[in-house]
């Protein structure tokens, strides 16, 4: 089972604050199946340069590094980024630097607002001219805002990964029910999804993707569980 959505490095953003809470969350991922995981702190290019975000992560990856080293039943873990999105990022020349170590892949956070043709102009300049494979983050997280959906259409059905978080899988509620309807939905009309567990510690946002799992293969069968299982394998193989 792959991970591909975590904040579980330790003191690089608002998911793991120290060691002790990575290494209790890898011990989580890994009693719940999970064999590989992605590594995904926040970027903010008006926080921070990539220069300087590189080097952090790789400080806090090789601390981890060394405690995988000690204990080879926790997951391997691959590093990333989560980029969240800035005006004209399709022309910035670092964005590959911020990408799945090793792949072409980027992670990437859209605004919490209505999307307009700006970041529809970048998108399509990020996967055509620069190449690169475009996976969106917990898209569930945006629809609310997209009181005009025309965008949203647009953007959804280019040739891009579309990444849900485990967590609305399993909330309970009204609001969260809906929640699910629409990753469930999301998962019955497109064939391009994969899931993660966006955690960032051991209470509220601990990892959670078995639970996830259990929840899609009781709703819609595991037939479509294994399908997408299928697509993430191909997707990170490139």
């Amino acid at each position: 089972m792959i991970d591909f959505h975590t904040h579980i490095l330790p003191g690089i953003d608002d998911g793991s604050r120290d060691m002790d809470m990575t290494e209790q969350m890898l011990a989580m991922e890994a009693a719940q199946g999970v064999s590989d995981i992605y590594a995904t702190p926040h970027f903010y290019a008006h926080r921070v340069t990539v220069d300087k975000f590189l080097e952090r992560r790789k400080r806090a990856l090789d601390a981890t590094q060394r405690l995988l080293a000690a204990k080879p039943d926790l997951p391997n873990i691959t590093a990333g980024a989560e980029v969240y999105y800035f005006s004209g990022m399709g022309r910035a020349e670092q964005l590959r630097q911020l990408c799945m170590e090793g792949t072409d892949i980027l992670l990437l956070e859209m605004p919490f607002d209505q999307w307009h043709s700006e970041q529809l102009k970048d998108l399509k300049d990020i996967i055509s001219k620069q190449g690169l494979r475009v996976v969106l983050a917990h898209v569930e997280r945006y629809i609310g805002f997209q009181k005009d959906r025309r965008v949203w259409d647009e953007i959804i059905n280019m040739p891009l990964t579309i990444q849900m978080n485990a967590e609305p899988f399993i909330v309970s509620g009204l609001h969260g029910r809906h929640r699910q309807r629409f990753c469930l939905d999301m998962l019955k009309n497109y064939d391009n999804c994969i899931i993660g567990s966006d955690c960032h510690n051991l209470s509220d946002r601990k990892p959670n993707l078995a639970e996830a799992r259990r929840v899609i293969e009781k709703k819609i069968g595991s037939g479509r569980l294994t399908q997408m299982d299928e697509y993430t394998e191909r997707f990170l193989k490139g």
